[in-house]
């Protein structure tokens, strides 16, 4: 696994080591002499990881940080603090200005190394959501960037697992103070729990008594429903190789006890923060597909996805000797909707029509917005005969009952024609269906409209 780390550091010697060191596991590294320099090349979106000196010259780490932090462009990048401070005040101050960890020199190589694996996953997922989310911008949708750079991580349901009471009460108090907590003593219990009870952050101990904790976070990670929530790791200080062992199975932070109480609520918060940041992502990615493949006026399938989508139908119909049937619908004179009551109207028609459709056909049902007033329905394992009683039923459903529009201030009648067809023959093209289906409108439209027309193969 490479990455791109950026070494920040104003004496020449720790720079040596620490790129000596990073080099060894085949880390590509470069390097910053002062915080002006490593915003610079931080914006310009050339490292995957950064390791932060605190005291340089020009702007101590501290102040770097935030500032990377608080850049939208800039924020999702980890960044650990090392330095030879070793105070509590230090290193809650690191993380509050967002640091995702803090070592202390002299750093252990193992220590180094596990973090730094562990950060660059994490970085490469998220490299990735951010990349396909790209198309959030061009497509009009908010970007998460600036909500991410904005929240405070407070205000999460975290699940706490810890058999020992005198340690959870003391941890779930602490916590309660910024974040609903729940606590799960019983480790057999503690994945379904997770699984059930959508949380933003899982605290995890590794000393449980007669259960493996380790396993618990492995288990969290293959499990579809959790595998995305961050794990926060507690363990007491001789269990420390354990909690390098975590990081590797996919445990995001930890903390050795004793626990200091601001550095856990600060571990918590960037945990939760993260976690947000990607959920959006995730939310914009599925968001941009259903864009892609979704009219927007009526919530049902757009044209592209109908050609793509009926293609494989009929593809599974041939393969398994069943029909398929199809019709395309038209609004009867809808231009004189638009003519007689403006193009809003005609917004209100359409959005009812496909209600009614929805309501009409079965779940698994194809229903798409083929052009303008247009809709094609593509009916698996349907013959032309039950095609025939669902196109009627759905032709009386839009005649039977006005439709309201300008709000609800007025209301038309409107009526639809409806050529219907089936694909039956195999491997029949999909071009000759749609054909066969619009001709079949053509002759509804020129004996009067308000009617279905089939046409068999």
């Amino acid at each position: 696994m490479s990455a791109r780390i950026l070494v920040v550091d104003d004496v020449p010697a720790n720079v040596k080591l620490l790129e000596a060191r990073l080099s060894a596991e085949y880390f590509d590294v470069m390097t910053a002499s002062n915080g002006t320099e490593a915003l610079a090349i931080s914006r310009r979106a050339e490292c995957d990881i950064i390791l932060l000196d605190v005291m340089m010259p020009d702007m101590d780490g501290f102040e770097v940080c935030r500032r990377l932090k608080t850049d939208p462009a800039t924020h999702h990048i980890p960044v650990v603090m090392v330095t030879a401070l070793d105070s509590p005040a230090d290193r809650n101050r690191g993380l509050e200005a967002g640091a995702d960890d803090f070592l202390t020199k002299p750093v252990s190589d193992v220590v180094l190394i596990a973090r730094v694996r562990s950060l660059t996953r994490l970085k490469m997922m998220t490299d990735e959501l951010r990349m396909r989310a790209i198309t959030s911008l061009e497509i009009g949708m908010q970007t998460p960037e600036r909500s991410a750079v904005a929240d405070t991580g407070k205000g999460g349901r975290i699940l706490l697992v810890d058999d020992r009471e005198s340690s959870y009460e003391r941890l779930a108090t602490i916590l309660a103070a910024e974040h609903t907590i729940d606590v799960e003593p019983n480790p057999t219990e503690a994945l379904f729990h997770a699984a059930e009870g959508n949380y933003d952050l899982l605290i995890v101990s590794l000393d449980l008594n007669n259960f493996d904790g380790l396993r618990l976070c492995s288990q969290a990670r293959s499990l579809e429903r959790t595998r995305h929530v961050p794990i926060l790791a507690i363990a007491d200080p001789e269990n420390s190789t354990r909690l390098l062992r975590g990081l590797e199975i996919g445990v995001n932070d930890y903390l050795l006890r004793p626990i200091d109480k601001t550095e856990l609520l600060a571990r918590a918060r960037t945990q939760i923060r993260r976690r947000r940041y990607t959920d959006h992502l995730r939310d914009n990615v599925q968001n941009s597909i259903e864009m892609a493949i979704t009219d927007a006026l009526t919530g049902l399938h757009n044209r592209r996805y109908m050609e793509s989508h009926l293609a494989t139908l009929a593809e599974q119909a041939s393969i398994r000797g069943k029909p398929l049937a199809l019709m395309i619908l038209d609004i009867d004179y809808f231009k004189s909707i638009n003519d007689n009551y403006g193009h809003d109207a005609g917004d209100d028609v359409l959005r009812e029509f496909a209600v009614r459709v929805r309501k009409s056909i079965r779940g698994i049902d194809l229903a798409c917005r083929y052009g303008g007033e247009e809709f094609v329905i593509v009916m698996p394992e349907t013959d032309l005969h039950v095609a025939g009683m669902v196109a009627e039923r759905l032709r009386r459903s839009i005649a039977g009952e006005p439709f309201a529009i300008h709000k609800g201030t007025k209301r038309i009648e409107v009526t639809i024609s409806i050529g219907l067809t089936t694909l039956e023959r195999k491997g029949e093209a999909v071009a000759d269906v749609l054909k066969r289906a619009d001709t079949a409108l053509y002759r509804a439209k020129h004996d009067g409209r308000n009617r279905v027309v089939s046409q068999a193969a």
